[in-house]
């Protein structure tokens, strides 16, 4: 079994549907990385929630949690609410490696990928 895994991290709506293309980026890291655990995670609203997701995956022996905030910013959450999170499943479990990695919203090709379908909505001259 691969000790790795990875916590996708979202904010959380009342409504269902909300989760859709959150559950579609799940199912396409999950094919591009067979064998690692890959789980969403919410801030609020919705389950599971960051503490849930880290103990199913430490209960299935995952030692290193890559933990992917899917913001389109770094705005609150991910620079107050989310290390605090963080620092409080380091200290429950200090035998696993958490890493926070930067939102999404921040990585260029995620820039690229919005700007691209923004302009499509308009026809080339």
């Amino acid at each position: 079994m691969n000790h790795d895994a990875i916590i996708l991290f979202a904010h959380g709506a009342r409504d269902p549907r909300w989760a859709a293309p959150f559950e579609a980026v799940a199912e396409r890291v999950r094919s591009e990385r067979p064998g690692v655990a890959v789980r969403l995670a919410f801030l609020e609203l919705m389950t599971p929630d960051l503490p849930a997701a880290a103990a199913e995956l430490i209960g299935a022996g995952c030692r290193r949690i890559e933990v992917v905030p899917l913001f389109l910013g770094t705005g609150g959450h991910v620079r107050k609410d989310l290390p605090a999170l963080l620092d409080a499943l380091r200290g429950a479990h200090p035998q696993i490696g958490f890493t926070l990695h930067p939102a999404v919203g921040d990585a260029p090709e995620v820039i690229a990928a919005m700007a691209a379908a923004a302009a499509r909505t308009v026809p080339r001259p």
